[in-house]
């Protein structure tokens, strides 16, 4: 197998005819170009050149022989490019694990702005919750998290993103329902435990652990544990059960914003600021693609 070096020798003299040129070129004295010359005819068993006192030129097979490796010398240089502009965070694959809530602002706008900047980047979004987001994370299976707020795990670095406020979400015919069509800050706040005796829609807890607890710590300093009658696994899940009437539910007034099922929505009297999505990478190392995407979401 030949080498690029040896293929660039090549080619400068097969585009000079000349030795000594041809070693102006690469930068070399005339005697070793012309013994790695000898040398890569000896390697492959051919002649690439008819040499006379007056003159050189290249045999049939030297012709067919430089036609591949212009292709291999160009492959090089691609290859270098690519290396290059992968360094810079302009080319490659960046793998994005996303919880289903965090399909919205600022998320959307974030990427927009990413793959505008970054035209050559191939970006690839997966579902995950919380757990398996993280878990991906040390299996290099993506290569950033956005999910709802986790027990630090080794090895991760996680920053807050996106603040929200919890608001109090009614099925339709709920006696203290807001007009559907009506955002929550339009209707007059209520008090949270008025709802301590209501059936409950509820997060897993194996979903998101510390957003579940969040949840729960919120009842709680109003008074009440809530009577959970229904399990979800995701936010907009918790709106689905909550639109068809089997109890009430907590979720961020982002997710009422973003979204819109028929269940009506209440500001509390209280509210609680929650960090509702953090951004999760590994720790300790640089990855081209993850930093800029950070230096993007620091840029909006």
């Amino acid at each position: 197998m030949i080498e690029v070096r040896q293929a660039r020798y090549f080619l400068a003299v097969a585009e000079t005819l000349h030795f000594g040129r041809a070693a102006e070129q690469l930068a070399m004295s005339q005697p070793p170009l012309s013994q790695a010359i000898l040398q890569l005819e000896r390697q492959l068993g051919v002649k690439l050149f008819d040499r006379s006192a007056r003159q050189v030129t290249l045999t049939e097979t030297g012709r067919a022989f430089a036609a591949e490796c212009r292709r291999l010398v160009a492959a090089a240089r691609h290859a270098q490019e690519v290396a290059t502009q992968a360094e810079s965070g302009l080319v490659g694959t960046l793998r994005i694990g996303v919880v289903t809530s965090a399909l919205s602002e600022p998320l959307l706008g974030t990427l927009a702005a990413f793959r505008q900047a970054r035209p050559g980047v191939d970006v690839q979004l997966t579902e995950v919750d919380t757990p398996s987001g993280q878990q991906a994370l040390l299996r290099h299976e993506i290569d950033i998290a956005v999910v709802r707020p986790g027990t630090p795990v080794r090895g991760l670095r996680i920053r807050a993103w996106r603040h929200d406020e919890f608001v109090i979400a009614l099925p339709p015919g709920h006696p203290l329902a807001a007009d559907v069509q009506a955002p929550a800050e339009s209707a007059a706040p209520v008090d949270l435990a008025r709802f301590a005796d209501e059936p409950w829609v509820w997060l897993r807890r194996d979903a998101s652990p510390d957003y579940h607890d969040q949840l729960m710590a919120t009842c709680r300093r109003a008074g009440f544990s809530p009577d959970v009658r229904h399990l979800a696994d995701s936010i907009l899940t918790q709106l689905a059960m909550t639109a068809c009437g089997l109890g009430v539910t907590l979720v961020p007034n982002v997710t009422v914003r973003q979204s819109r099922p028929p269940a009506a929505y209440r500001s509390l009297t209280d509210p609680t600021e929650i960090v509702e999505l953090s951004l999760v990478s590994r720790d300790g190392t640089q990855e081209p693609l993850v930093e800029q995407f950070l230096r993007t979401v620091e840029g909006g």
